[in-house]
């Protein structure tokens, strides 16, 4: 069974194979927690908690553990990344989504498996998780768009047990800030990372696009993480032990 449904301000989709009677409620819960996700952490959304904390109406001993939680890792990327990567400029709002997508998304494919299903793909804006295989003997086949033709994808990576994430500058624009300097990186026209789960390879890809050139080498010595980054020489520069279909 495959649904669509427009969550967090992205196209996501459920694509879950076998499982019977049981799919379309553990679906359902999925994009309850999506959306419930949203609600609660939406920079953009007044009455949320992560603009209620930023506003100074909640103490961090008021917070809840899940926000405690993105926010740690949003300090742990920055520190990782030497201020690339972060949740807050100086004079901007506390703006976690970079965590809190990747987050969301490994979360809910942990609510298929607690519900026994272990073949499926969750696709959210081009991020992906994927359990099993589709079929016997394949691999899920995740596309990689073109960073500069919106109808043609540059790559298809495989993955059965993983997450794939994609940060660039096509949907959004500039929305990618380098947290050293305020200013959008140069350099890069996408950062590919394929990981173990979608906060590692969301996370990361981030990180490595705002640090721009630098972040080729950085994010390809991740340790598991295979990356595919196109720079703005339209050069590839891809890891080894990366699956393309």
């Amino acid at each position: 069974m495959n649904r669509v449904e427009q969550v967090m301000g992205l196209p996501v989709s459920v694509d879950v194979r076998a499982g019977g009677d049981l799919v379309d409620h553990a679906i359902d819960g999925v994009f309850g927690w999506l959306r419930e996700v949203d609600a609660r952490f939406s920079p953009f959304k007044a009455g949320s908690e992560v603009c209620r904390y930023d506003r100074g109406e909640l103490t961090p001993s008021e917070l809840s553990d899940d926000l405690l939680e993105i926010l740690s890792l949003c300090d742990h990327y920055e520190r990782l990344s030497g201020g690339a990567f972060t949740a807050r400029l100086p004079g901007r709002r506390l703006d976690p989504n970079a965590v809190v997508k990747g987050w969301a998304v490994q979360r809910a494919s942990a609510l298929l498996l607690a519900e026994g299903l272990d073949v499926f793909c969750v696709n959210a804006g081009g991020d992906v998780v994927t359990s099993g295989e589709p079929e016997p003997g394949r691999a899920w086949r995740v596309g990689i768009r073109h960073p500069e033709r919106p109808d043609a994808i540059c790559a298809v990576v495989e993955s059965s047990g993983g997450a794939v994430a994609t940060s660039a500058e096509y949907e959004r624009g500039a929305h990618i800030l380098d947290g050293r300097t305020g200013r959008p990186p140069a350099g890069l026209l996408s950062v590919t990372v394929a990981a173990g789960d979608l906060v590692t390879a969301d996370s990361l890809a981030t990180a490595a696009f705002a640090m721009g050139t630098e972040g080729i080498a950085w994010v390809a010595s991740q340790p598991g993480c295979q990356v595919l980054v196109i720079d703005a020489e339209r050069q590839v520069h891809r890891s080894p032990g990366l699956r393309l279909a």
